[in-house]
């Protein structure tokens, strides 16, 4: 991408500019800690201002203009979504369009429904009586095993595996080594060893879904575990047997859901977020980073720490923890004197 003068990429975004030389030359677009000289950056609250001076950065994008300040901005409502513009201004994100058909190094069962306009690249292995619609990119070393239906347009990154059954609505993304379908972890006690319990159900995956890298959803028991419209599951999160995930959640990073738990709509999981088997988070409830679920949830709730209880009831505690150094010197200074208090008097002589 060639450079682009200050007053086109203010008018590209909306934006008002701010500076001393309008025909300053920006040559790219970088946080502040990779920033170069010639590039503009992005600053979302004034206590980066120091570090912004200290910079090579030729323009910064800002919520509100600095005058204080000798590099040019670039005023704008939302600074994040300017900034995006123009990092795909200067970094255009690749866009690889594989052409509709089957790699000759594929792996295709004979009885497999495979759209005319859908792709699957080398390498991948497509099972008997699976069926992919138009649009659908299976991408190599993917793994798609018997009685599969996978929607229109789809994106199956390197390494996605899908076990028997596993249903896929329209416009699904599934990342590299996400897995979908594996037994769930179910077992019961016999003569002294564990015998794994039915896994004779699916995963049904619903429009719109996008799960992340190394993720993975078990079949359910007997029937499904579902993964609702809408969606998104971050990397490295796990979702046992028999889970229903409403629409629109947003279920962050290392998240571990046991099996038969259910959340409504547009609930969000933090990082880390443990969820016990059995429970029901209610619709918009937000699980804050590590916090433990054991009980059911209901809606428009904000819920921390573990166990997991609404964030006005844990401030109380964690109020109560900061004073504890505290309130245990008062006790033993009131210990003290009570004992002085009560010790015996020695009588006089």
């Amino acid at each position: 991408m060639p450079a682009i003068d200050l007053p086109t990429l203010a008018k590209r975004v909306h934006g008002e500019l701010f500076s001393r030389d309008t025909e300053q030359w920006i040559t790219g677009a970088a946080p502040l800690a990779d920033v170069e000289p010639g590039h503009i950056t992005l600053i979302d609250h004034e206590k980066y201002l120091p570090r912004l001076q200290e910079s090579r950065a030729a323009a910064c994008i800002t919520n509100r203009s600095f005058p204080d300040v000798a590099i040019a901005q670039i005023v704008v409502p939302n600074p994040h979504e300017a900034f995006a513009k123009i990092c795909e201004l200067f970094r255009p994100q690749v866009v690889i369009h594989q052409p509709y058909g089957i790699d000759r190094l594929a792996s295709v069962a004979e009885s497999a429904q495979i759209s005319k306009k859908a792709t699957v690249q080398a390498f991948a292995s497509i099972a008997d009586d699976c069926r992919i619609d138009d649009g659908t990119q299976i991408h190599r070393g993917v793994t798609v095993m018997n009685g599969c239906k996978i929607g229109k347009d789809c994106q199956l990154y390197p390494g996605v595996v899908l076990y028997p059954g596993t249903i896929l609505g329209d416009r699904v993304t599934l990342h590299a080594g996400c897995v979908l379908g594996a037994h769930g972890f179910g077992y019961r006690m016999e003569n002294g060893r564990h015998i794994p319990t039915s896994q004779l159900g699916w995963v049904h995956i619903e429009d719109d879904v996008e799960i992340g890298a190394n993720s993975t959803v078990d079949r359910g028991t007997y029937g499904a575990t579902r993964i609702g419209e809408g969606t998104k599951i971050d990397n490295l999160v796990m979702i046992a047997h028999n889970c229903n995930i409403g629409k629109h959640n947003l279920i962050c990073s290392q998240v571990g859901i046991a099996g038969s738990t259910s959340t409504g709509d547009y609930v969000v999981l933090a990082g880390q977020v443990g969820v016990r088997d059995h429970v029901h988070i209610g619709s918009r409830t937000m699980v804050g980073a590590q916090a433990g679920v054991a009980a059911d949830a209901g809606e428009d709730q904000i819920l921390l720490g573990s166990p997991a209880i609404p964030r006005n009831e844990q401030a109380v505690l964690f109020a109560s923890l900061n004073r504890l150094p505290e309130l245990r010197k008062t006790v033993k200074q009131l210990t003290r004197q009570v004992e002085q208090l009560t010790a015996p008097k020695s009588e006089a002589t």
